[in-house]
């Protein structure tokens, strides 16, 4: 009978990190292999990162802040033990419902349309039009 080894569970802070830098990646519709080109590694190499279980060091995250447009700090918003501080813009859900939300297909679809409507008052109007359907939706499902 063989004893297992035991698998070291990847810190948590390492694992928010790695799902935001997906977050961000799959936003700007970049692939893992395009990011490890930019980076000079390996997409693997960026998908251990992307789970956590590779720690991403300080200039390397540098490096991908830059790569992906956003300052370091992006990548800790919201991270376990930060206090419950919150993320520019975020609403009630949190961080964890809107990463979940914008690592689908629905959401990064939804997300890359909206982004591209440049007139404010066509935002808002979209807005009120997605709110108007899920208020429907949920009236009907308690009725």
């Amino acid at each position: 009978m063989s004893i297992q080894p035991n698998k070291k569970k990847p810190n948590p802070i390492d694992t928010h990190v790695g799902s935001r830098v997906r977050l961000r990646r799959t936003m700007l519709g970049m692939s893992q292999e395009k990011l490890g080109d930019s980076l000079g590694i390996t997409f693997q190499q960026v998908q251990k990162y992307e789970k956590g279980s590779n720690r991403i060091g300080a200039s390397r995250l540098q490096h991908i802040s830059e790569i992906l447009g956003v300052p370091v700090s992006f990548f800790f918003e919201d991270a376990p033990g930060s206090g419950g501080q919150k993320a520019a813009g975020l609403e009630e859900h949190g961080s964890d419902y809107v990463v979940d939300f914008l690592s689908t297909s629905e959401g990064l679809q939804l997300n890359r349309a909206f982004v591209r409507i440049a007139d404010p008052k066509v935002r808002r109007r979209v807005i009120e039009l997605i709110k108007t359907l899920a208020d429907a939706e949920n009236a009907t499902e308690e009725g």
